[in-house]
């Protein structure tokens, strides 16, 4: 599907979302990637399969006690 050179990783790679858009909707929450991922803006994906990866945002500062 990817008609970038080098190459986009695939929606199967670890990497996935490093993916270019080829389109942009952040008032929709979400982007469609060259590799046919749904990413959304919520850190959660849609893969071209099916697959639904639950939202993997970072976690906030650590706060440690003094």
């Amino acid at each position: 599907m990817c008609q970038h050179q080098p190459s986009c990783p695939t929606a199967d790679s670890a990497d996935r979302e490093a993916a270019l858009p080829v389109a942009y909707h952040p008032e929709q929450g979400w982007s469609l990637l060259c590799n046919g991922v749904l990413l959304f803006e919520d850190t959660g994906e849609l893969l071209p399969n099916g697959t639904i990866i639950a939202p993997h945002r970072p976690v906030g500062p650590v706060v440690r006690a003094a």
